[in-house]
């Protein structure tokens, strides 16, 4: 038991639990417009975006689309979609803290220019000192991505 007349005790007690706090915050903030099941998107074109230096991004939306039974085909800048093609555009960021970790990214769906679905990824306040922010682009964008695409069945 704690003795209420020990100052010091109290406030070693308080900084023990703002520091226990402080290693487990760090929210993400997942903000997600679903793709229409009515749309019939089997086939999405990925613009690659060479700006994003996170390796396994394109790979990671590759594997998603395709759990959801959506083929891909990665383009770069000078493709121009036709009227009834759907288009992934995205972009990623990343941080810095004894090594590098995601920190934002956004995906954009568009058939024939209209933007027909999104979502996007934001690590609050870039993680703090929470241990998770060093999870992997898959275990962070993989659930965003069954979220967008949340209205096509997934396959086995």
């Amino acid at each position: 038991m704690i003795n209420k007349r020990n100052p010091r005790a109290l406030m070693f007690v308080f900084a023990a639990i703002c520091f226990a706090a402080m290693l487990t915050s760090g929210c993400t903030s997942v903000k997600v417009r679903p793709v229409d099941a009515g749309l019939d998107m089997s086939h999405i074109f990925i613009q690659k975006n060479e700006k994003v230096a996170a390796q396994d991004f394109i790979s990671v939306l590759i594997d998603g689309c395709s759990r959801h039974g959506i083929s891909t085909s990665v383009v770069t800048n000078g493709y121009t979609s036709g009227e009834k093609d759907f288009t992934l555009q995205y972009t990623a960021l990343r941080n810095w803290d004894l090594g590098t970790y995601l920190t934002h990214a956004e995906i954009y769906i568009y058939r024939n220019r209209l933007l027909i679905g999104s979502a996007e990824y934001h690590l609050i306040a870039d993680g703090g000192f929470s241990l998770f922010k060093w999870q992997g682009t898959e275990a962070k964008i993989g659930p965003v991505i069954d979220e967008l695409l949340q209205n096509y069945k997934p396959t086995k």
